[in-house]
């Protein structure tokens, strides 16, 4: 392996990071609430868990049978008898392959049960993420909640795949042997119940170290995945940095640590297992020892007997061992149940859709977006928007310019009701966004962003996203309007008719350039066909030459609708109806391109900056 930099104290930006990315401790919880919230998933599977539960009787029965029948072979061996000898064989037989058929369909429909109840829960998390609020997610790192998707859906998924729900079936199968090995002998009964307290109090002092050693795995893992998940989007970066060797040093720190939880939870695992099983040789041997040596006068105690005590002796441990091997597994299962619960009770969901009555008063029948005096901030602290008013009718074509950090950006986010504003007004074609359904209000616009998501799939996936049924026809025309059709169709290997739209689209459209990518967002929004139309930076990431043939799209593409151009560009924006210039938060200008040239103003200064000669320099760096 490569080496490794020497370790250094992590500074306090690292200890940041290491704060974000740590799970949140998790709350006590008394398993039977687990329980009882893990319910609801498996109530639509309870036929299949029921016969698998029936047949644990079965299993318990036959079990508790073997060892009779061994001792009727003892017996009959003794006495000389080989047909007694035969039935008992023929007897066995049927009981051993009587237990590995019923076993089998006893685990099958438990494990179907569980893989299921286990789909609808991930699907639940999955619905229930789509509902967070926008702040959730700008505040929580992506691996944590893919751990409650997957690492901790799966430890709670492994209660049914290593049978854990059997326990129900070994605490059945203890009860049973009890009762016969004291129908049997209830003198060597004692002595074997003796070692007893012994295991309970090993069962009740692992117990909670368990617990807690399974949490740090779960702690640990997420943190583990949050870090991958960051290193390798930004492996780029980290190259172009040559920070391998300073990341490589903060995986060993956290892969470590996973590590060392693991260790934990399976030194506990082993050491119970072997001290159950330690227990079990000495229970053996005392009875043993009884029988061969200590036992009393008249207490006649035959091979017979012996063997078939013995062999109660080793079952009734055997549900034992497997209670303590799979209370190992149900406390990970426990943990797992415990942070997916944790997010499942997030209360920082998407706001509720207003009443009517509850909203603001309808807008003029010609308006397309307002904002009255609203005030938004991220966090608490200073506000990103400060009453900020501005409005545009239909079919205007507006555009925001400003610097970095103005509130152009969010501007849009709002219109979209991805964050709830703080005070103030927001409305699209007329109506309160508060109260519209989120699914009407988004349908409405189409977007363009500076920095394009792609979806792995295929051309057409992408493009026609918002249809469950893609038409190729209209995905091949939104190409054509937007100069791209030819682009698309050379890069395409398979070339022929309109089978290029079936090109591959890797893992975040990584396999597409910056422009192309680009060149397919605007083909997507041109599929949506929607009445409002953001361009945000839309043009950033294109070349001068596809920049004038999207121009002359767009041209096309806004006619008849309203379009809210966000450009840091100002010559993309000249031809705009009305421009409105923001800084820090305020609208500070606002009218046509030669109106805020004449008026010498912000906006002035920011077109002098672009457009900079050598006379003006001084003037634009003021």
């Amino acid at each position: 392996p490569p080496a490794r930099t020497r370790r250094r104290a992590p500074s306090r930006a690292e200890e940041k990071l290491r704060a974000f990315h740590d799970e949140d401790a998790v709350t006590k919880v008394i398993d039977s609430r687990l329980a009882a919230r893990v319910w609801p998933f498996l109530r639509p599977h309870r036929r299949l868990l029921l016969i698998s539960v029936s047949l644990m009787f079965v299993i318990a029965a036959i079990n508790l049978a073997r060892p009779l029948v061994m001792g009727s072979i003892i017996r009959a061996t003794g006495n000389g008898d080989p047909a007694g000898v035969f039935r008992g064989g023929l007897q066995l037989t049927a009981l051993v392959i009587s237990l590995q058929l019923v076993s089998f369909v006893q685990v099958y429909t438990m494990q179907i049960a569980g893989a299921r109840a286990m789909s609808d829960l991930r699907g639940h998390i999955f619905d229930f993420l789509q509902r967070l609020s926008m702040r959730y997610f700008d505040k929580t790192p992506v691996g944590r909640l893919v751990t409650r998707a997957t690492n901790d859906v799966d430890a709670l998924g492994e209660a049914f795949a290593s049978g854990v729900l059997n326990a129900m079936g070994d605490l059945l199968s203890l009860v049973g042997i009890v009762i016969v090995m004291l129908l049997l002998d209830w003198r060597l009964s004692l002595i074997a119940f003796a070692a007893l307290p012994i295991v309970l109090f090993l069962v009740a002092s692992m117990r909670s170290r368990s617990r807690q050693a399974n949490r740090d795995i779960r702690t640990k893992t997420a943190r583990l995945n949050a870090f991958l998940n960051e290193q390798v989007n930004g492996i780029a970066v980290v190259q172009a940095y040559a920070r391998e060797a300073d990341m490589a040093a903060e995986h060993d720190v956290i892969n470590e640590a996973y590590r060392d939880a693991n260790k934990r939870s399976i030194y506990y695992e082993a050491t119970l297992d072997a001290a159950i099983e330690l227990v079990a040789t000495v229970c053996i041997a005392s009875v043993l020892f009884y029988v061969g040596v200590g036992r009393a006068g008249d207490h006649v105690v035959t091979f017979a007997l012996m063997v078939t005590f013995t062999g109660y002796i080793k079952q009734f441990f055997e549900p034992v061992s497997l209670l303590s091997q799979r209370y190992t597994v149900l406390q990970a299962s426990m943990t797992g149940a415990e942070r997916i619960f944790q997010l499942l009770d997030v209360t920082d969901t998407e706001a509720r859709v207003l009443a009517e009555s509850e909203c603001a008063e309808p807008g003029p029948a010609d308006e397309a977006i307002s904002l009255r005096d609203v005030t938004f901030s991220y966090k608490s602290g200073t506000p990103v928007l400060r009453e900020v008013s501005l409005e545009a009718k239909r079919g205007e074509k507006i555009a925001l310019v400003g610097a970095t950090g103005a509130g152009k950006t969010t501007v849009a986010s709002l219109l979209l009701r991805l964050y709830e504003i703080d005070s103030g007004v927001v409305r699209v074609l007329g109506k309160d966004v508060r109260g519209m359904d989120r699914q009407t209000l988004r349908e409405q616009f189409s977007v363009v962003p500076q920095d394009v998501f792609l979806f792995g799939g295929t051309l057409l996936s992408n493009v026609a996203m918002s249809d469950p049924y893609p038409s190729r026809e209209k995905a091949a025309a939104a190409f054509e309007r937007v100069g791209a059709l030819e682009l698309f169709k050379r890069r395409a290997s398979n070339g022929g008719g309109d089978s290029w739209l079936d090109a591959p689209v890797d893992e975040r459209g990584q396999n597409f350039s910056a422009g192309e990518r680009q060149l397919i967002a605007f083909a997507r929004a041109i599929y949506r066909d929607a009445p409002l139309l953001i361009l945000d930076e839309a043009t950033a990431s294109v070349d001068t030459e596809t920049e004038m043939h999207i121009q002359d799209a767009l041209a096309k593409v806004m006619h008849g609708r309203t379009s809210i151009i966000i450009a840091h560009r100002l010559s993309t924006i000249e031809h705009c109806d009305r421009i409105i210039v923001m800084r820090r938060g305020l609208v500070v200008e606002e009218g046509s391109h030669r109106s805020l040239l004449a008026q010498n103003g912000y906006y002035a200064r920011l077109h002098r900056l672009q457009y900079a000669r050598p006379d003006l320099q001084e003037g634009a760096a003021d």
